[in-house]
């Protein structure tokens, strides 16, 4: 082997030569024997042999890790001769010595990312064995799955499944998926990157069947095997909660349940691919409520159609079907109700007197369930009792509603309940022919029976109102038996356990006190202890307890559900503490169990109270939110509102530069016909209209009399004006500087009219004038006459100048009329909002003191809590902290069974 070593480290350059001595090494180091003509036992003994040669050699081979080094380096090699048999060697190598192998990979630099370029590989042999290297490699080895799976491994093995075929695949799929599940098994990490990364969506092809299922090889049926166990592998009970529900989810949203529930209800699929297929369906809706309400809305491909829920119900109640067909069901039944009290209610509803079909026509799961609950096959006994069980299953209020299930036994006879007719059937199990076991079926009803009366005292009361039932389990326990009816004596005292500590003592010859005398005179304490503990001690109740998933090797084999493992362990210990307990302690536990549940009432309520505070709470905060974003709102408005002000403003300013403006010219104009009116030219002129200008004069003199009047009325409107606009500058935000700015204007103004006024009045001096100068000399007379016409001609112009200035005016003063008003409407929309955002944060104070108030009511009601501890310590009963409660209960059941320290550990049990 020295030799061969050396010839790898020396002759690299020589591919052929290292080629022949990795195939050397493999032969030495595999455990593969030559086909020859041996034995039995030759053949066995030659196989131990080599086993234990190959794991020498390779322990040699190993011993340098320099050698496992060079080995993966001579795998990157992309020359066939020397990459093949390196791949081989190193396979052989992990078989023989896995973990130690692992390791030196493990810490060699790019150990695993070298191999994973196998997978790359175009050479098909090449990476197939790469595919059988990465399955050694992985196994039961967290971290380098890790390593492969973040190298891309999904990626590329899921392609190779969908070039291979999926399912109709060969050996490739097959030895893919068997690397898939060692990546995934009890690796959360890897589950979860496989979730992130989408691969559950692309595992839905895998389990597309076609109409036409006749003829499956046994290769597919392998392949399609393994696929179903890779999903469980994603949603098995035993994976962290949260993982385990987003996968379900993720299945659900991708397609993956509804193509599984396809498979389930479909014909030709083979037997064991079916029972695979139903325990795959349970565990994805095993306690996702929306994967169980889509699997209560899938129905069978029948006439009429039937829930699937209903189709398989009745192979399970069919004793001709497999036992591991039936044991499948029972499980996805079991999964269908596990945390979903919807499909628990519906269970039990078709069990009530006003949901039974009188018809006929169809049957439901209800009477399935009872069907075989009182067959003569043991097995089908056994689990519709543990299904029915299932359906009550931590619901009490379903406990109530299935005392009112009545039964008709026989025609002419009277109604009898489920509850009566399960303990007759149990009080007469001896008599009745059955096939199977006798003890399944009375393990089964009495399983049923310990489910249905824990924890609901009105169930106890209904079964201790038949005065048959307390002797038959009195004289059950009291009796010597053999070992297979120890079992069967376990569950009696289980029962009657039950009966007693949820007894309500509301029927006067069954009291708790009462019972607990029974118990001493006819089996004795230490003997009902010692027949409780028959339950916990068997072999077949261990193994029930290991998993959720009821496998067992044979039907004798099916005694105990998972579930009621777990409830036994919860009774049998307080069941052991209450029968010793004296009827003074039973009164004062009673007294303390009250006080603390008034205690626990108050609590609730003012927790209650909190609550509803909290909510109103938030509805305020959201109030002030709406409002606060209303308040930015109108904020926002009234900004607008002031920017269109500032334009309004400066529109009128520009109107007010271009008033001035024509003013100036009218102003200058008239001065020019002023001065152009008396010229001497035009004498001649002036004569010849003086006589018309006689005519005239009386008519001017009217008219000036009435530009008098509008002068005298417009001076007035302006004054009315400019009180008007001084209001509204004192009601405008309260600014000196925009009144000031306005009453420049209104000043302007009235300059302007006071010009204009000044003007009137020199044309009339002027006319005075000339009628003077007509007086004194005829000749001159049309000279006065052309006056009198540029006069005229000046009063129609500025008669038209005042009436646009006046309504000028008149449309700026409306204007500021509007925006006073929206400057009004804004002032008081704002106040409004401040007013009710005041009175919000006045109602929040008020909420926060009344928390506080309740606050210390809680304190006190905690301080109330621990006197009524010390009164009881004061009674010489232990009180421990609810931490310790569990600790205390667990050293008690090793102590020499003192009566004091029970009692004691007892009420500190109640009060947990």
């Amino acid at each position: 082997m020295e030799h061969l070593i050396r010839v790898l480290q020396t002759d690299r350059s020589d591919s052929e030569i290292i080629g022949y001595a990795l195939d050397t090494l493999y032969n030495v180091i595999s455990n593969d024997l030559e086909e020859e003509e041996q034995d039995d036992s030759e053949e066995e003994n030659s196989a131990k042999q080599v086993d234990d040669l190959g794991s020498q050699f390779t322990e040699i081979f190993i011993k340098q890790q320099e050698n496992v080094t060079l080995l993966l380096t001579l795998v990157e090699e992309f020359d066939f001769h020397v990459r093949w048999p390196g791949v081989k060697l190193l396979t052989s190598l992990l078989k023989q010595q896995g973990p130690q192998v692992q390791q030196i990979i493990l810490v060699s630099p790019m150990g695993v990312s070298r191999l994973m370029d196998l997978l790359a590989d175009s050479r098909e042999v090449i990476r197939n064995d790469g595919v059988l290297l990465l399955q050694q490699l992985t196994k039961s080895n967290a971290a380098i799955q890790k390593i492969v799976a973040f190298e891309n491994a999904f990626e590329r093995l899921l392609d190779i499944i969908t070039e291979e075929g999926n399912s109709d695949g060969g050996i490739v799929v097959e030895d893919c998926l068997i690397l898939l599940q060692n990546l995934l098994k009890n690796n959360n990490s890897n589950q979860n990157f496989f979730k992130e990364g989408s691969y559950i969506q692309r595992m839905k092809p895998w389990f597309e069947v076609g109409d036409d299922n006749c003829g499956w090889s046994a290769q597919k049926v392998t392949n399609l095997h393994l696929m179903l166990q890779l999903v469980r592998v994603l949603v098995s009970p035993t994976n962290p909660p949260g993982a385990t529900s987003s996968c379900q989810k993720a299945m659900f949203h991708c397609g993956l349940l509804q193509q599984l529930c396809t498979i389930l209800m479909a014909t030709g699929v083979p037997a064991d691919i079916l029972t695979e297929t139903i325990n795959t369906v349970s565990e994805v809706i095993r306690g996702c409520q929306t994967n169980q309400d889509y699997f209560a809305s899938v129905n069978a491909p029948s006439s009429p159609p039937r829930p699937a829920i209903v189709v398989l119900l009745m192979s399970m109640v069919n004793e001709r079907q497999p036992f591991v067909l039936r044991c499948a069901v029972l499980y996805c039944f079991q999964c269908f109700l596990y945390k979903n009290q919807k499909g628990q209610g519906e269970i039990v509803s078709t069990l009530l007197p006003s949901t039974i079909d009188a018809t006929g026509n169809s049957v439901s799961a209800g009477q399935l369930l009872c069907g075989g609950l009182f067959s003569t096959d043991s097995l089908s006994n056994w689990c519709a009792a543990v299904a029915l069980a299932h359906a009550l299953q931590e619901n009490a209020t379903l406990k109530e509603q299935l005392l009112r299930v009545q039964l008709a036994t026989s025609i002419g006879n009277p109604p009898v309940s489920l509850l009566q007719q399960c303990t007759n059937i149990l009080s007469q199990g001896d008599k009745i022919d059955r096939r199977g076991s006798k003890v399944q079926t009375r393990v089964g009803l009495l399983m049923l029976l310990c489910t249905w009366l824990s924890n609901c005292s009105i169930a106890v009361t209904h079964f201790l109102h038949n005065p048959a039932n307390v002797p038959f389990l009195t004289g059950q326990i009291a009796e010597n038996l053999g070992e297979e009816e120890q079992l069967v004596q376990g569950l009696c005292a289980l029962l009657l356990g039950i009966s007693i500590y949820y007894n309500d003592n509301s029927l006067e010859n069954y009291r708790k006190e009462k019972l607990k005398q029974l118990i001493e005179k006819r089996i004795g304490r230490e003997n009902f202890i010692e027949k409780l503990g028959f339950i916990s001690k068997h072999e077949l109740y261990s193994r029930a307890a290991q998993k959720p998933q009821p496998s067992f090797s044979s039907p004798d084999h099916m005694m105990f559900d998972h579930e009621f493992t777990k409830l036994v362990k919860e009774l049998e210990g307080v069941i052991s503490k209450a029968i010793y307990k004296s009827s003074e302690e039973d009164k004062k536990e009673e007294e303390v169990k009250k006080t603390l549940e008034q205690h626990d009432n108050i609590v609730t309520h003012y927790k209650k109270v909190i609550r509803e505070q909290d909510q109103e709470l938030e509805e305020l905060k959201q109030r002030i939110n709406t409002l606060t974003s209303q308040n930015e709102q109108l904020q926002a408005t009234v900004t607008q509102q002031v920017s269109q002000i500032q334009q309004h403003k400066d529109q009128y300013n520009l109107l007010k530069v271009q008033l001035g403006k024509d003013t100036q010219h009218h102003n200058s104009h008239g001065d020019t016909l002023q001065m152009n009116g008396i010229q001497t030219e035009e004498v001649s002129k002036l004569r010849e209209e003086l006589e018309e200008w006689k005519n005239k004069h009386e008519l001017l003199q009217g008219q000036l009399k009435e530009k008098d009047s509008v002068i005298e009325k417009l001076n007035s409107s302006q004054l009315e004006m400019g009180a008007t606009e001084q209001s509204l500058q004192t009601s405008r935000f309260g600014g000196l500087e925009h009144s000031n700015e306005l009453q420049k204007e209104l000043e302007m103004l009235r300059s302007q009219i006071q010009l204009q006024s000044a003007e009137i009045s020199k044309l009339q001096m002027e006319n005075q004038k000339l009628q003077m100068m007509n007086a004194a000399a005829d000749p001159l007379l049309g000279d006065s006459g052309a006056t009198a016409a540029t006069s005229s001609e000046l009063d129609g112009r500025l008669e038209q100048e005042i009436k646009e200035l006046k309504n000028q005016v008149k449309s700026l003063s409306e204007e500021k009329e509007a925006l006073k008003q929206q400057l009004d409407s804004s002032t008081s929309t704002v106040a409004i909002l401040q007013e009710k955002n005041t009175k919000l944060q006045r109602e929040l104070a008020e909420s926060k003191k009344e928390q506080d108030d309740l606050l210390v009511l809680l304190a006190d009601q905690d301080q109330t809590i621990s006197a009524q501890k010390m009164k009881l310590k004061d009674f010489g009963v232990a009180v421990e902290d609810e931490d310790d409660t569990e600790s205390g209960d667990q050293g008690d059941e090793d102590e020499d069974g003192d009566e004091e320290e029970q009692d004691e550990n007892a009420v500190c049990y109640h009060e947990n």
